[in-house]
């Protein structure tokens, strides 16, 4: 009988923790996971974050994201973020990234800019990441 008992109460714990669990690993989920990760607004600006939007656009090495500050559909300032490639290299290919600053969205995204020469893979690909970045803002503003 002591056995029976112990069986009951041993399954009613497993039962009650279950769904526990599970409600803690959706919340986990949801809290982990922003509403729009590539496009945030912070006062006038809306910035939008290449990182998880353009992760098969490579560089030299790695992946290339960039971070663009957008202020009355014009470009205020592009920045690169954190990546994998040569900092010799990449301090050259940032160049290309002025390029944009000051210009509308429509046509920062159709401009022609020229790669970095000596850094043309990591140029090219920061250049694809703004342009991405540009086409999504347009799409979801």
């Amino acid at each position: 009988m002591k056995n029976s008992k112990s069986n009951i109460k041993l399954m009613r714990k497993k039962n009650m923790i279950r769904p526990i669990v599970a409600a803690l690993a959706i919340a986990f989920f949801i809290s982990a996971v922003p509403a729009d990760s590539v496009m945030t607004k912070n006062g006038a600006t809306t910035v939008v974050n290449t990182t998880t939007l353009t992760t098969k656009v490579r560089g030299y090495k790695s992946a290339t994201p960039v971070k663009i500050y957008i202020e009355k559909n014009r470009i205020v300032k592009v920045e690169a973020l954190r990546n994998q490639e040569t900092p010799k290299y990449f301090a050259k290919a940032k160049a290309v990234l002025n390029s944009f600053t000051g210009k509308t969205v429509t046509k920062a995204e159709k401009m022609s800019v020229d790669a970095v020469s000596g850094a043309t893979l990591s140029s090219n690909a920061l250049v694809k990441n703004v342009r991405t970045g540009l086409k999504y803002y347009k799409e979801h503003k």
